[in-house]
C-alpha cells in the first residue's frame, strides 16, 4: 500500500451544485434509455437489443437453411460481444421475435417451448434453439456488402451496426412498444404488402396524401387477427399525426347447437389480450352476475382458439350477447397508437404514415447506394487484374522468359509492361494450365461483362430517377415472398362498423322487474331488500351502525349516489347485494375514499333534472341523464364542497345559510350544465350554504320539524330577492337546525 502514490487532495473531487449534478446525471440517464433501449429506429423498426440479436445470429450462420442452435448459446453472444445487459432481458427478446400471436412477421424460428397465447413462460433458454427466419433475412440482406454504418461494441473489441439494410417496413409491419424516461412509443403491426403497395405509391407520387395512401394501408394488421371497429375518419387522423387508438374486437361466430339454441364459438382474440385471463375474466362476470346475458363459457381451443359462450337463455339474440360482453371484458380493447420513433440523426420524434414510409425510402435508397460503390470497388478491382491478366497473355513468351530466367521476376514484369504490383503478384500467381487460349477467351468475356456492369452502375448513381427504379424493383420483389397470396402475407385483422345495439336496454329486458328498498347504512353498509320496508325501526345493522338511506326501487332502476366531493355513482339495483346480513361495504363496489361523505341516493329517473348546490353557495340545474357512469371512479360533476341535489319539482327555490338567512328566488335564473361550478346563490360573510327547498308557488312552502310535522311558510314571499343576494333571517319557529327538513 506504501508504494501506491495517491493522487494529490481534491484531483477526484468535483465541487458543484447537488441538484445540478444530479439534473445533469439523470439527463445522461434519460438520453441513454431513450436512444440505446426503448424507441426504435425509424429506419428498421428495431431497438439496439434486437438489432444486436439479429446481427450476432447472422454471425453464428443460423441462416434459415441451416440447422438450429440453443438458446442459451446465442444469448451467451449477443450478451459477450454486443449488448452489455442481463441474459434475461436477451432472451425475452429473442422469444418475443418468434412468437407469432405477438410479431406479425416474427424474425426468430424458435424451435421448443416458447410460450402461448395463455401467458405461460417459455422455457428455459437451455432447453430451446432457434435460427433466423426468411423475414429476418430480408433485414440482413447486403450487410456485408457497406450497406450500413458499423460502430464499435461496448467493449472496443468488435464492430456492430448502426442498423439494418431492412428489406422492408419492418416498423410499421411488426410495430412494437416502448416505455422511454417522459416518453413512450406504441406502434400496431400491419401487412406489409400493403405497405411495400403504399411505399409504390409515394414512388410514383411523391406528394400523395395520407388519405391516397389509405387507399392501400387501410389500418392495422395485427397477428391475432380480430375485428377492428375504428371509423376511418380516427385511422385518418390517427396515420396523419401518428397519435391516436385502434378499437379491436374478437371475431365470433353463432353456431347452432340444436332444438332452437346456439352457442358463439370465439375464434380470434384481441392483440396483447391473454387467453387464459380473457376465459377468467368472463367467468367471473358470470359469477358476479354482472353478465346476465352469458350462461358459461368453456376453453375448447388446441392450436387455433376456441372459446365457446353459451348464453343465458336461447331468447337472446347474439348480438346483443356479444354487445353486452364487447362492454365488460377485454373482448373488445384498444390499443392505442403514439408512432414515437429515434430518426436517421437518433432524434426522437411523432410521425405519421407518410413521414415513416418515406423515411424508409430515404434509407433503401441510401443502401442501394452504398451496395452499388462497394460492387464498383470490387468491379474495378477485377477489371485492374483483368488488365494485367490480358497483357501478360498478349505478351505469353516474354512473360515466361522473365519467370524462368530473371531473378527478381516481379519487378521486371513491372518495369516491362508498366503493371502494378497487384497485376504483377496476379500474373505469378497464374497456373500453368490457364495459359490455354481458352482461358484467354474467358478472361475477354469476364471483363466484357464486369465493363457492361460497371458502366450500369456508374450510369445508376448519376442518376436519382434510375436508384428510386431500383427501390421499387426491390420492394417489388419483396412483396413476392411476403404477398397476400402467402399464409404469412395473408391479411388476418379485418374491418366493421359496430352494430347499433342497445345491450344495456336488453340486459334490462332479461331483469325480472319486482320491488326492492335499498338500505344504506351511516358506515356505507348497502343492501337491497325485497318488497318495501314498511317501519325502519325493525331494522338491523352492526353494532354501532344505523339507517341513514331508505331508497324504495326497484329491480330495474338504476341507483345514484351523490358525494360530497361533488361526484355521482352508479349502480345497477339488480347487481346489489340481497338483504339478508348487513349486506356489502358500498366502498368495495365504487372508489369511495374514507374521508368523502355521502350528499343523497336515489333512484334514476330518465328526463328527470336537479339542482345541484355547494356548500360555498353555488349551483346549477343537473339533468340526471348526465349524472350516469357505471365507472368505479364515478363521475365528476359538482366542482366544490356538495351540499344539496334536489329535484327539480318546483318553480322556485329557497336556500338557507349557516348564518341563518333565507333567500327565494324563481329556478329560471339557475343555469342547465352537464358539470361545473354554476352560479352564485347566496352571498355570505361566514359559512356557506346549509340546506335548500324547491317548492311550487301555487302550492306554498313548508319546512319539516324534527319532530317529523310539517309546517306551513305562507308568508315566503317577503323572502323573495335576486339571487346571489344575502337574504333575511328565518322566520320565527324555523327549526334550529336551519334546515328545511331533518337531516
Amino acid at each position: 500500500m506504501n508504494d501506491i502514490a495517491l493522487p494529490p487532495d481534491g484531483d477526484r473531487i468535483i465541487d458543484e451544485p447537488l441538484a445540478e449534478a444530479l439534473s445533469r446525471r439523470y439527463l445522461a440517464y434519460a438520453l441513454s434509455v431513450i436512444t440505446d433501449r426503448a424507441l426504435p429506429d425509424v429506419r428498421d423498426g428495431l431497438k439496439p437489443v434486437q438489432r444486436r440479436v439479429l446481427y450476432a445470429m447472422r454471425e453464428m450462420r443460423l441462416n434459415p437453411e441451416n440447422a438450429a442452435r440453443k438458446c442459451a448459446k446465442v444469448v451467451g453472444e449477443v450478451m459477450g460481444g454486443y449488448h452489455p445487459h442481463g441474459d434475461q432481458s436477451i432472451y425475452d427478446t429473442l422469444v418475443r421475435m418468434a412468437q407469432d400471436f405477438a410479431q406479425r412477421y416474427p424474425l426468430v424460428d424458435g424451435q421448443g417451448n416458447f410460450g402461448n397465447i395463455d401467458g405461460d413462460n417459455p422455457a428455459a433458454m437451455r432447453y430451446t434453439e432457434a435460427r433466423l427466419t426468411a423475414a429476418a433475412m430480408l433485414l440482413l440482406d447486403g450487410i456485408e456488402e457497406d450497406a450500413v454504418d458499423f460502430k464499435p461494441t461496448y467493449d472496443g473489441a468488435d464492430d456492430e451496426p448502426v442498423v439494418l439494410p431492412t428489406g422492408f417496413p419492418n416498423l410499421l409491419a411488426n410495430g412494437t412498444t416502448g416505455i422511454a424516461v417522459g416518453m413512450a412509443t406504441s406502434i400496431p403491426p400491419h401487412n406489409a404488402a400493403e405497405l411495400v403497395d403504399a411505399c409504390l405509391m409515394l414512388l410514383e407520387e411523391p406528394d400523395a396524401s395520407t388519405e391516397a395512401l389509405m387507399t392501400h394501408v387501410k389500418g392495422p394488421d395485427f397477428p391475432t387477427g380480430g375485428v377492428i371497429i375504428e371509423s376511418q375518419a380516427s385511422l385518418l387522423d390517427m396515420y396523419e399525426t401518428g397519435k391516436g387508438g385502434v378499437r379491436t374486437r374478437a371475431f365470433w361466430e353463432k353456431e347452432e347447437t340444436g332444438r332452437g339454441t346456439y352457442q358463439i364459438v370465439v375464434t380470434q382474440i384481441p392483440y396483447y389480450v391473454k387467453k387464459s385471463d380473457l376465459v377468467e375474466q368472463l367467468a367471473e362476470l358470470i359469477e358476479t352476475k354482472k353478465a346476465p346475458l352469458l350462461g358459461d363459457v368453456r376453453d375448447e381451443s388446441a392450436e387455433d382458439i376456441r372459446l365457446v359462450l353459451e348464453p343465458k337463455s336461447r331468447n337472446v339474440e347474439p348480438e346483443v350477447l356479444m354487445e353486452s360482453l364487447f362492454k365488460l371484458s377485454a373482448l373488445e380493447t384498444r390499443f392505442s397508437v403514439n408512432i414515437n420513433v429515434l430518426d436517421a440523426k437518433g432524434t426522437p420524434g411523432v410521425m405519421g404514415l407518410k413521414g415513416v414510409l418515406k423515411a424508409f425510402l430515404d434509407h433503401r435508397r441510401e443502401v442501394l447506394i452504398r451496395r452499388a460503390r462497394h460492387r464498383l470497388a470490387k468491379i474495378e478491382a477485377r477489371l485492374h487484374i483483368l488488365d494485367g491478366l490480358m497483357i501478360a497473355f498478349l505478351n505469353l513468351d516474354e512473360v515466361i522468359r522473365i519467370v524462368r530466367y530473371e531473378d527478381k521476376p516481379k519487378e521486371k514484369l513491372i518495369e516491362t509492361f508498366a503493371l502494378t504490383e497487384i497485376q504483377a503478384d496476379a500474373i505469378l500467381n497464374t497456373r500453368l494450365r490457364q495459359l490455354a487460349r481458352l482461358e484467354e477467351m474467358e478472361l475477354r468475356r469476364e471483363h466484357a461483362e464486369l465493363s457492361e456492369e460497371r458502366d450500369g452502375i456508374v450510369s445508376m448513381l448519376n442518376s436519382e430517377a434510375k436508384q428510386w427504379k431500383l427501390v421499387g424493383a426491390g420492394l417489388r420483389h419483396v412483396r413476392e415472398q411476403l404477398g397476400p397470396d402467402t399464409d404469412l402475407g395473408r391479411r388476418r385483422s379485418i374491418f366493421a362498423e359496430a352494430p347499433a345495439i342497445d345491450a344495456d336496454a336488453a340486459i334490462e329486458a332479461m331483469i325480472v322487474r319486482e320491488p326492492i328498498t335499498v338500505i344504506l347504512s351511516e358506515r356505507g353498509w348497502i343492501r337491497a331488500a325485497k318488497g318495501r320496508v314498511e317501519d325502519p325501526s325493525e331494522l338491523k345493522f352492526k353494532e354501532g351502525d344505523k339507517l341513514q338511506f331508505l331508497v324504495p326501487a326497484e329491480t330495474t332502476d338504476k341507483l345514484l349516489i351523490f358525494a360530497s366531493d361533488g361526484r355521482f355513482f352508479t349502480l345497477g339495483c339488480d347487481k346489489l347485494p340481497g338483504g339478508r346480513g348487513h349486506g356489502e361495504p358500498l366502498r368495495l363496489m365504487i372508489d369511495l375514499d374514507d374521508k368523502v361523505g355521502l350528499v343523497d341516493v336515489f333512484v334514476h329517473k330518465p328526463g328527470s333534472k336537479r339542482i345541484l348546490a355547494s356548500k360555498e353557495g353555488y349551483g346549477f340545474i343537473l339533468p340526471e341523464d348526465e349524472a350516469i357512469a357505471f365507472r368505479r371512479a364515478g363521475k365528476q360533476v359538482l366542482n366544490g364542497a356538495a351540499a344539496v341535489a334536489l329535484p327539480l319539482n318546483g318553480d322556485h327555490l329557497a336556500v338557507v345559510g349557516d348564518n341563518g338567512k333565507i333567500l327565494v328566488f324563481p329556478t329560471d335564473e339557475l343555469p342547465e350544465m352537464p358539470r361545473g361550478k354554476g352560479v352564485k346563490l347566496q352571498a355570505y360573510r361566514e359559512g356557506g350554504l346549509r340546506d335548500a327547498l324547491v317548492f311550487k308557488a301555487e302550492e306554498g312552502a313548508a319546512w319539516t320539524t324534527s319532530d317529523g310535522r310539517t309546517r306551513a311558510w305562507p308568508e315566503w314571499r317577503e323572502w323573495v330577492g335576486r339571487r346571489a343576494g344575502a337574504g333575511k333571517l328565518a322566520p320565527k319557529g324555523f327549526p334550529t337546525s336551519k334546515r328545511f327538513r331533518p337531516k
